[in-house]
């Protein structure tokens, strides 16, 4: 399994999307400063996740998230469900 997801910082407007096999695993690199994209902004918490049966899909979800007009969108109304506005 392959999961796709979005990490919000605590003390700070920011969020991060990505794609792991082990979402427990990730966010520990991440809080640890082991991630140079995210080490400024720790710590983070998991705000959402979607699970996939391959890389491939997840990755494509991620693309169109982070990528597109339509996908930029999308997760906005992700985050608002999360209680989490977007910067």
């Amino acid at each position: 399994m392959f999961f796709l997801y979005i990490l919000k910082s605590i003390q700070y407007n920011r969020n991060y999307t990505g794609v792991t096999n082990s979402v427990e695993n990730r966010l520990r690199v991440h809080n640890s400063g082991g991630s140079k994209s995210t080490k400024p902004w720790r710590p983070w918490i998991v705000a959402y996740t979607e699970q996939f049966s391959t890389l491939s899909e997840a990755k494509k979800r991620e693309w169109f998230l982070k990528y597109t007009p339509q996908g930029g969108k999308e997760k906005r109304k992700i985050l608002e469900k999360a209680g989490i506005p977007a910067p």
